[in-house]
C-alpha cells in the first residue's frame, strides 16, 4: 500500500474518516515520520516515562518548597501530578489514535490547524531550548561542586556538557534511548535506596539528628500546614514544572514497534511513580526531620543523607543531582528534533531541521536546538550568577503552552468522534471534555499564580508572554505562505499505484 512521502495530515474531510479504513490511516499520516528507525525498545519507552517525571524538580526543588511551605507540599506535588497524569493520558489516548514523532505538533495540525501547530511547535522548542540552557547551567554550577573542578570557568563546563549529550543525540536513537535508560536507572535507584533507608529508621524507631522519626514530627511543628494554605497555592507554579517532560513519551512513539500497546503501558504507570517517588519522598523527608530542617540551598536528600552519616552524601546526591540535568538535556535535543522535523515538512520551520542523517536521526532540528542551547553558554559567561533564573522563567511558559494544546487538540478530538468523523479508541481520557476543561484552567491559574508572585520573577515572566505572541504572530504571518502552499500541494489524496 502507498504512504505518499508528502502527506500531509491537515484539516480536510478525506482526512477525518475512521480509522479501521487503511487508506484512511495513510490520509492522516505524518510526513515528519517517514525514515525513522524502530530502535526503542519497550526497557527505553518504560524507562523514558520514568525519567521524564522525575528531575531536579525533585531533587533539588523540593528543599526550598518544604521551606515555603511545610509538609503541606506532598499535597502539592499529589495536585500537580493528577494534572499531568491528565496530560499524558490524553495525548497517549492520541498516540493510539495515530502514533507520531511530531506528536502534539502534528496533532494539532489534525484538528487545530496550521496556526495551532506552528504556535504548539515553536513554544515547545522555546520551552526546551531555555530549558536546555538552564539545564547546561546546572550541570556547569553541580560540576563546580567538586574542588578540582573549581578552576575550570563554568561556561566552559557548560559547553562539555552541551557537546557530549549533542554527540549522543547526533549517533542514533538507539543510543539516545540507552543513554536515557541508564539516566533513569540512576534517579530511581537513588529514590528507592532513599526511601528502604527511611523506611529503616522509622521501622527501628532511631534518631536522626536527634529527633525521633515518625509522624509526630508533622504533628509537633505546626502540622501539614504550619504556615497556612497561601503559600502552598504560590509553590504551585514551581511544582507544575517539575512535571515537565512527561509528555515526551508521546514523541517516542514514532520509533518503537507497536507504540499504540508500549506507550499506554508507560502512561498508565505515571501515576504511581509519582505517588511513590514524588509524594513519598516528600512524606518520608518530613518523617526524619522536621520541615524547617530544608531549606532552597541544598538538595533535602543531602540534608537528611548527611544528618545520619551517610559518608560522602553530598557528593553522592550531587552526581544524582548532575545525572537528572544532563537527563533533561538529553531529552529536550531529542524531542525538539522530531518536533521540528514535523513541523518542517508542513513548512513551518526552516527547510534544513527536516534533514535525516543515514541512521535515520533528524540531525537538522538538534543541531538548531543545540545551536540556541549554545546562547545558555555564552549567559554563563556573560551572567554566572543570574543564567539558571532567566532562562527557567521562559521555559516555564512553554511548559504551560504544551500542556494546554494537549488537552485542546484532545477536545477537539473527541469532539469529532461524536461526528462519527474519527474513531477513539479503548484507551482513553475519562470524563471529557470535563478533565481537559478543568486541566485548562488549572494551568491557566498557575500564570495567575506567576503574577501575584511578587517575590519571585513570576510577574516579569508573564509579561514575557507579550513579546514571545508578537514573536509568533510575526513567525506566523512570515511562514503562512508557504505552508498553505504546501498543504494545497498535498490536499489531493495519495494515487494508488494498483488502479
Amino acid at each position: 500500500m502507498n504512504l505518499h512521502k508528502d502527506e500531509n495530515p491537515g484539516q480536510h474531510p478525506h482526512h477525518e474518516l475512521q480509522l479501521d479504513d487503511p487508506l484512511t490511516a495513510e490520509g492522516v499520516a505524518d510526513a515528519g515520520d517517514l525514515g525513522y528507525a524502530k530502535s526503542l525498545k519497550p526497557r527505553h519507552i518504560s524507562m523514558i516515562a520514568i525519567g521524564g517525571a522525575i528531575g531536579t524538580g525533585l531533587f533539588l526543588g523540593a528543599g526550598g518548597n518544604l521551606a515555603k511551605a511545610g509538609p503541606a507540599l506532598a499535597f502539592a506535588y499529589a495536585i500537580c501530578g493528577m494534572f499531568a497524569f491528565f496530560v499524558v493520558r490524553a495525548l497517549g489516548e492520541l498516540v493510539v489514535h495515530r502514533p507520531s514523532s511530531g506528536s502534539f505538533v502534528s496533532y494539532a495540525r489534525e484538528f487545530l490547524g496550521e496556526r495551532g501547530a506552528f504556535i504548539a511547535g515553536w513554544m515547545y522548542v522555546l520551552n526546551w531550548s531555555t530549558a536546555g540552557m538552564a539545564d547546561i547551567t546546572a550541570v556547569a554550577l553541580y560540576v563546580h561542586y567538586w574542588s578540582m573542578f573549581t578552576s575550570i570557568p563554568q561556561w566552559v563546563l557548560a559547553a562539555i556538557a552541551l557537546a557530549v549529550v549533542l554527540t549522543v543525540n547526533l549517533i542514533s536513537v538507539k543510543t539516545f534511548g540507552e543513554m536515557e535508560f541508564w539516566f533513569a536507572i540512576v534517579k530511581v535507584a537513588a529514590l528507592v535506596l532513599f526511601l528502604l533507608i527511611g523506611i529503616f529508621f522509622l521501622a527501628t524507631g532511631r534518631e536522626v539528628d536527634g529527633n525521633d522519626p515518625g509522624f509526630s514530627l508533622i504533628s509537633d511543628n505546626g502540622g501539614f500546614f504550619p504556615l497556612g494554605v497561601l503559600p502552598v497555592v504560590l509553590i504551585t507554579q514551581t511544582v507544575v514544572f517539575a512535571y515537565a517532560a512527561v509528555e515526551m513519551v508521546g514523541v517516542t512513539a514514532g520509533e518503537t514497534e507497536n507504540p499504540e500497546v508500549l506507550v499506554p503501558k508507560a502512561v498508565n504507570s505515571i501515576m504511581w511513580r509519582v505517588g511513590i517517588f514524588y509524594v513519598g519522598s516528600v512524606v518520608m523527608l518530613t518523617l526524619l526531620l522536621p520541615w524547617s530542617a530544608y531549606s532552597a540551598d541544598q538538595s533535602p536528600f543531602v540534608t537528611v543523607l548527611s544528618k545520619i552519616g551517610v559518608p560522602s552524601a553530598g557528593g553522592i546526591m550531587n552526581l544524582v543531582v548532575l545525572t537528572a540535568a544532563m537527563s533533561s538535556l538529553n531529552s529536550g535535543l531529542y524531542t525538539t528534533g522530531r518536533i521540528l522535523r514535523s513541523m518542517s515538512m508542513a513548512g513551518s520551520a526552516p527547510s534544513f531541521t527536516a534533514r535525516m542523517s543515514g541512521s535515520h536521526v533528524p540531525y537538522g532540528g538538534i543541531l538548531l536546538t543545540a545551536t540556541a542551547a549554545l546562547f545558555g553558554v555564552a549567559l554563563n559567561a556573560w551572567l554566572p550568577e543570574d543564567a539558571f533564573a532567566i532562562v527557567t522563567n521562559i521555559s516555564s511558559l512553554g511548559v504551560i503552552s504544551t500542556w494546554c494544546m494537549i488537552m485542546l487538540c484532545h477536545l477537539v478530538f473527541v469532539r469529532r468522534s461524536k461526528e462519527g468523523l474519527v474513531h477513539r479508541p479503548s484507551f482513553r481520557l475519562w470524563w471529557s471534555p470535563w478533565i481537559e476543561l478543568i486541566t485548562i484552567a488549572f494551568l491557566l491559574g498557575v500564570i495567575v499564580m506567576m503574577w501575584f508572585d511578587k517575590d519571585g520573577a513570576g510577574r516579569d515572566t508573564v509579561l514575557m508572554l507579550i513579546p514571545i505572541a508578537l514573536c509568533l504572530t510575526g513567525g506566523w504571518y512570515a511562514v503562512r505562505g508557504r505552508v498553505h502552499r504546501i498543504a494545497d500541494e498535498q490536499e489531493a489524496p495519495p494515487v494508488d499505484p494498483l488502479q
